[in-house]
């Protein structure tokens, strides 16, 4: 396995593996937590409105879609706290809207179609220099925000309205957490692209949710995953000559599946009920005697 690594094409798609597991797994700690999941589908697909209108202006397609998305998150979490739309219905609008605004401007740019499947499954072969200091200044700034606001987000997360209760500014945290979702999908594009980047912001703490209750376990857990999957699928891809973007997903998938399977949590559940259904039947039998 080193051996492929000693390429310099290899050592930047590692580091950029690296960081992204990172960044993802930390945030989708939150995103599970919070049950953000459909709000990062919403939010990741929506970038592609971003992207294309960035290439038809000659933007830098990173930084125009992040903008982009952050607003879009920004759209869904205004509408759906005020009410007036449920939370489903407004990344549906959103995510469509966005998705065919993307579409019509990469009709209207010149040139661009060689570089569309890069942008929506990712090419992180292809990572240079400067993509790496996107991602780790990106990278970095999302973990040092969580990391500061880590408990404040942690109560939100169990129980907002216990949060605000105790003056947590729940109301600001809301916002921030879905800006740090739109920069975080915007730095997973390199690496899985826009369409997969939702996977990478949910599996890895879903396998930490099914092997562990424990919250500081299940987010080590997810971070743990994270790179795995990514350094994994990484050289999974280079082997088999598959799209690096579907190979880090299907392998974090991998993972997750043998997590679901294995899991200690469900054993101790499946105990805690025949215990149950025995002692059930025990008092039963002593009813009818």
């Amino acid at each position: 396995m080193t051996g492929i690594f000693s390429y310099g094409f290899m050592q930047k798609a590692l580091v950029a593996g690296v960081i992204t597991g990172v960044v993802c797994s930390f945030l989708a700690f939150f995103v599970v937590l919070k049950r953000f999941s459909f709000i990062t589908v919403g939010v990741s697909h929506s970038a592609v409105g971003g992207v294309g209108f960035s290439l038809f202006l000659g933007v830098n397609p990173v930084i125009g879609g992040t903008v982009f998305a952050t607003l879009v998150a920004w759209g869904i979490g205004a509408v759906s706290k005020r009410g007036k739309i449920n939370e489903e219905t407004a990344i549906g609008i959103f995510f469509s809207a966005a998705m065919a605004l993307g579409i019509a401007f990469f009709g209207l740019t010149k040139g661009v179609y060689a570089d569309l499947f890069g942008y929506f499954f990712g090419n992180i072969l292809a990572v240079g220099p400067l993509d790496l200091w996107i991602l780790g200044i990106s990278g970095a700034a999302v973990v040092l925000v969580l990391a500061i606001n880590f408990h404040s987000l942690l109560f939100m997360c169990f129980d907002e309205d216990l949060a605000q209760a105790h003056g947590v500014p729940v109301g600001p945290l809301y916002y921030l957490l879905l800006t740090c979702l739109a920069v975080t999908t915007m730095v997973a594009v390199r690496v899985v692209g826009l369409i997969l980047a939702s996977a990478l912001l949910v599996i890895p703490a879903a396998t930490g949710y099914e092997v562990f209750a424990d919250y500081r376990r299940m987010l080590w857990t997810s971070l743990v995953t994270g790179v795995v999957s990514t350094v994994g699928g990484l050289y999974i891809s280079y082997l088999l000559d598959l799209p690096s973007g579907a190979a880090i997903v299907l392998f974090a998938a991998c993972i997750f599946f043998v997590a679901l399977i294995l899991s200690p949590k469900k054993r101790v559940a499946r105990r805690l009920s025949r215990k149950e259904r025995i002692q059930s039947n025990a008092d039963r039998t002593r009813l009818k005697t």
